[in-house]
């Protein structure tokens, strides 16, 4: 979906003209960047995170030429999908985190069970 579809989509579901779909898809975008560049990061429950990362200095390498490089520090913009995004997109991944939440709170108590026979032998 390109940005015209998108502002399609918002003017027939909220039965506005495109020209304010757009204008709402504008301001929407350009407080989510301000507040990115800004450091802040923009929290959308259930949909996912916008944040500003920064990368490291690191030394990469340039095949053309054979030689390293240094690559400077640098902020970078990130997403970060929601619990709720995420199930939309794949929802075995929920299933999957579920059971592998469900094994580790299963297999703690056993381990405890092993450190009290310990204590007692002890």
């Amino acid at each position: 979906m390109n940005r015209l579809e998108f502002i399609e989509k918002i003017a027939s579901a909220h039965d506005v003209s495109k020209a304010e779909a757009g204008r709402i898809l504008e301001t929407v975008t350009s407080s989510i960047v301000t507040a990115v560049k800004k450091g802040d990061s923009v929290t959308l429950v259930g949909f996912g995170t916008f944040k500003q990362v920064a990368r490291a200095a690191r030394t990469g390498f340039n095949p053309q030429a054979g030689e390293k490089i240094k690559i400077a520090a640098q902020k970078v913009p990130k997403f970060v999908p929601g619990a709720a995004f995420k199930a939309a997109v794949d929802p075995k991944a929920a299933k999957r985190k579920a059971d592998k939440a469900e094994k580790a709170a299963s297999a703690k108590p056993a381990a405890k069970k092993a450190a009290a026979k310990k204590a007692k032998k002890a």
